[in-house]
């Protein structure tokens, strides 16, 4: 669970993002592979966070 750099308060992490092609991250170049950022809200002060999960970092290296 994230905590908010706001707040401290625990975020929600159940968000993602839809729609279009802005939402995914690639490397330069000619990479196939992608990442697909998420977003965690903080119904305290509605503080929004984008992240990306840890394992799908490993998926670049």
């Amino acid at each position: 669970m994230r905590k908010c750099v706001r707040c401290g308060a625990e975020m929600d992490e159940d968000f993602k993002f839809t729609g279009g092609f802005g939402n995914v991250i690639r490397r330069r170049g000619l990479s196939t592979k992608a990442l697909y950022p998420k977003a965690a809200v903080c119904f305290s002060c509605g503080e929004i966070s984008i992240f990306v999960e840890e394992e799908d970092l490993d998926k670049l290296k």
